[in-house]
């Protein structure tokens, strides 16, 4: 299976990127190809609604987003980590997510997915929008979702270590 990571996290050594790198270690050990994509260190211009794609073409706009687009076409999953920003996911993820609508017609097919979200409080009632929109979206694209890894309590870097969420990303990984 070829799996597509998107991160959302400018911290290369932050929580959900620590949880990624498990589930990559699990995907691998499972015989799975992954390919990363570190959306907040690369060029990845907003969607401005342009429509010049028409939904299935060209965007206009050259970027770092030309690497999701070849390699999210043949995915067979999609993996999105975020650390939750001001109650959402973080901008450099969104903007990645935003200009799927220049290959809407190529990835609206059926595809795995999952969910690595991290975040400082304790509250579930806090990832629901982000949860809420992730399983908006995978309906919409007609994907499945595999699983996801809420890690509440996570803050400060490397909080996530040591706690159960690490095992629980690598074992996603493995099983996706």
């Amino acid at each position: 299976m070829k799996i597509l990571v998107i991160t959302g996290s400018p911290r290369k050594n932050g929580n959900s990127n620590t949880l990624v790198d498990s589930f990559i270690k699990g995907a691998e050990d499972a015989g799975h190809t992954v390919v990363r994509f570190d959306s907040a260190f690369k060029n990845v211009h907003p969607c401005v609604a342009c429509n010049k794609c028409g939904m299935s073409g060209q965007c206009v706009f050259k970027d770092d987003f030309e690497f999701v687009k070849e390699n999210i076409i043949d995915a067979d999953a999609v993996v999105f980590a975020s650390p939750m920003y001001y109650f959402g996911i973080s901008a450099q993820i969104k903007a990645v997510i935003d200009r799927f609508y220049a290959i809407n017609g190529q990835i609206h097919v059926p595809k795995k997915s999952a969910l690595i979200l991290t975040y400082a409080d304790t509250s579930s009632k806090s990832a629901e929008p982000i949860i809420n929109h992730y399983e908006t979206m995978l309906q919409y694209l007609n994907w499945s979702d595999s699983g996801k890894i809420i890690a509440s309590g996570v803050w400060m870097e490397d909080s996530v270590n040591n706690t159960p969420f690490v095992q629980q990303a690598y074992e996603l990984g493995k099983n996706i």
